[in-house]
């Protein structure tokens, strides 16, 4: 709860953060390890990510957590795009957008903007936000860590390309198991906390085994009912197009969604909070 509070006031450190940090080490050992297979793969994860859990086994559990929560910090982009939307300036928009998306954002409208931005605020929370919390309620300061070196690593080569196509096979395969619980929590809490409950659990329902992520189709489709915007469709991925499942029954969304869906994603953490604080608290079993 303390490591949380610490994300909320104060977010990521601009300088020294701990996941850039390990960003860096990742870079370095793939220099090493890297070759054009599966196995190189598990073993560039299994390094990583078990070093990530015995490094947790030292750390306090406000720390880690205040180190691997990233609502503050998401949140802190959205709204920067916003404004610039509001202040009538897509160019800028488009711009800063890429701090959230790996889309090519350069001849979206105001809507392609705005649904980027919910569609990241929604994955997002339930990767930097309610995933962590639930290894971290499970597993302590270890889980915390071991949870953020897989979804960095995702990040970093779990993404299909010719060079990581097998090299990443590992990192996206954990990424998506340890994402499962946080994922579905995410989505009935949209569920439950947003402006159209029945919307919500419909769009998850009918919509979200159309799209390509097993996690990021539950959270969105849930996002764009509770909201009652429309999400997903096509997005174009460095010459590459990508033809995703229409989320929702709504409107096309403008930028004043954008602050509905924070607000939406605001509420979702502090409930995965008070969820998951009494499973952290529980008696051990010595």
């Amino acid at each position: 709860m303390a490591g949380f509070a610490a994300d909320r006031v104060w977010g990521d450190p601009a300088r020294w953060h701990p996941v850039a940090g390990f960003g860096t080490t990742a870079a370095t050992l793939e220099r090493i390890s890297y070759a054009d297979r599966r196995a190189p793969g598990v073993v560039h994860v299994g390094l990583l990510v078990g070093g990530a859990a015995l490094l947790g086994a030292r750390t306090p559990v406000a720390l880690a957590t205040w180190a691997v929560l990233g609502g503050r910090s998401l949140d802190r982009e959205a709204e920067a795009v916003q404004r610039l939307l509001e202040a009538g300036d897509l160019p800028g928009a488009r711009q800063r957008l890429t701090h959230l998306v790996g889309r090519d954002t350069s001849a979206l409208d105001e809507a392609g903007v705005a649904r980027a931005v919910i569609e990241s605020v929604a994955e997002n929370t339930s990767d930097a936000v309610v995933a962590p919390l639930v290894w971290g309620a499970l597993l302590g300061a270890p889980g915390l860590l071991a949870y953020r070196a897989a979804n960095t690593l995702d990040a970093m080569v779990g993404h299909r390309s010719p060079r990581y196509e097998r090299f990443g096979w590992a990192a996206a395969r954990l990424d998506d198991l340890l994402n499962l619980p946080g994922s579905r929590l995410t989505a009935a809490l949209a569920v439950l906390l947003g402006d159209d409950r029945r919307a919500a659990w419909s769009a998850w329902r009918r919509d979200a085994p159309g799209h390509p992520s097993p996690n990021a189709g539950p959270v969105e489709a849930a996002f764009a009912g509770a909201l009652g915007v429309r999400l997903g469709g096509v997005n174009v991925y460095a010459g590459r197009t990508e033809d995703r499942q229409v989320l929702g029954d709504g409107r096309a969304p403008d930028v004043h969604d954008i602050t509905r869906a924070r607000r939406l994603a605001s509420r979702v953490g502090l409930a995965a909070l008070l969820v998951t604080a009494p499973i952290a608290l529980r008696p051990r079993r010595r």
